[in-house]
């Protein structure tokens, strides 16, 4: 009988019999589907793509096409100057705090720049490195966005990711009022990322016990985040302003939309459906975006080797971090091995049936990574493929 993986190999293959791996597609169907039902999710408030989690300028512009969605995240200053200046957007976040002072003097010198992109800011060094690079007499107003650190801390345990220093609402009120006391700046907006929700899947395979422990922690610290994100808001309301409050990941966005400090949420990985949150138990993203490799070798009967794979993703090094060998079904990377930087090895059923030549599907762990390692994406719709675009790579940049 055909599954339903047996039948996307066979349009995978049959799309792509022309190219030789190894090259990265995405099927525009599950991308567009998981888009829609990321907007749906977010019931009626506004979504931001994360722009670090596609890193493809055309398929940002997909996203964004797609109603419900509006405005970017970015991972770096000098990247949301461009997709500004190249049209993709005029509404750019940008998720982390910069050093870079020749980006800022290009954002401080541009009046339409300056009005459309949000700086992240944390502590009063970054304002005096801002004002180092661009000073406030000979500038125009930048925009700012405080981040309120998402972590959860019961009794003294820090447990998520190490972010902004300011975990109080009153650490965040008071930078607030610094802002407000300084020239060239205008305070818009706040964010809090709740990466110990969003971020991790609390349905590990063969783990219940692990399972049940994350549900229960994502439980209270989203309780604890609920009340810190409103004293937050009501703090900095003191001094500006603010057009908006940020939160959430793909992981958590149904979560984070009931919260009525919350007027927008930021998703990106749920669009290319990586490997990574099979392990969710709320929701599950249609697989998107693959990488083929060819088959090189056979070792043995029950072995197949491919040409590289080893396409790690950020994080701890473990397990979850490999990519994993999706079609054929019945595939797995070699325990002692893993995935390779020039050869992999794959095991199990579906090595049995696989030929020198022929390709293995890999999901990568993470999302817009896979980007770093080609430098353009096959978009593939039913048994065709519709369109080849750039990705960041291919278009000559390496933001991070």
């Amino acid at each position: 009988m055909t599954t339903e993986r047996d039948a996307l190999r066979e349009r995978l293959d049959k799309a792509t019999a022309d190219f030789d791996p190894p090259f990265a597609v995405v099927d525009v169907a599950a991308f567009d589907a998981n888009a829609a039902s990321i907007v749906r999710r977010a019931a009626g408030k506004p979504v931001r793509v994360a722009s670090k989690s596609v890193r493809c300028r055309a398929l940002v512009t997909r996203a964004l096409a797609t109603p419900g969605w509006h405005g970017v995240m970015s991972f770096t200053l000098a990247e949301a100057i461009w997709l500004m200046r190249s049209g993709v957007t005029t509404d750019a976040l940008v998720a982390y705090p910069t050093a870079d002072r020749g980006a800022l003097r290009e954002l401080a010198a541009d009046a339409d720049l300056a009005a459309a992109i949000t700086l992240m800011v944390d502590a009063p060094a970054q304002l005096d490195l801002i004002d180092s690079a661009a000073p406030p007499d000979h500038r125009a107003e930048l925009r700012l966005c405080l981040e309120l650190d998402g972590s959860w801390r019961p009794f003294g345990v820090h447990i998520g990711v190490r972010r902004s220093p300011l975990h109080s609402p009153a650490a965040v009120g008071a930078l607030a009022a610094t802002i407000a006391g300084r020239r060239g700046f205008r305070l818009v907006g706040l964010m809090a990322y709740d990466a110990q929700i969003a971020g991790l899947g609390d349905a590990p395979p063969r783990q219940a016990l692990r399972g049940a422990a994350i549900r229960a922690m994502q439980r209270r610290s989203y309780l604890d985040l609920l009340s810190r994100r409103g004293q937050a808001l009501a703090a900095v309301r003191e001094h500006a302003d603010v057009e908006f409050f940020n939160s959430g990941g793909t992981g958590s966005v149904a979560a984070t939309v009931a919260d009525p400090a919350v007027t927008e949420v930021t998703a990106g990985s749920g669009l290319y459906g990586p490997a990574l949150f099979d392990e969710y138990r709320s929701w599950h993203p249609a697989p998107a975006a693959f990488f083929a490799l060819a088959v090189v070798r056979r070792p043995t009967a029950s072995l197949a080797t491919v040409s590289g794979g080893g396409w790690i993703a950020s994080g701890q090094s473990v397990n979850n971090r490999q990519p994993v060998p999706w079609l054929p079904e019945g595939l797995r990377l070699v325990r002692a091995e893993g995935a390779g930087e020039v050869q992999t090895p794959v095991r199990g059923p579906g090595a049995a049936v696989l030929r020198v030549g022929d390709r293995v599907w890999f999901r990568h762990a993470k999302a817009g990574e896979l980007c770093e390692h080609v430098n353009e994406l096959h978009l593939v719709d039913g048994d065709r493929v519709v369109d080849t675009v750039p990705t960041y790579r291919g278009e000559g940049h390496a933001f991070l």
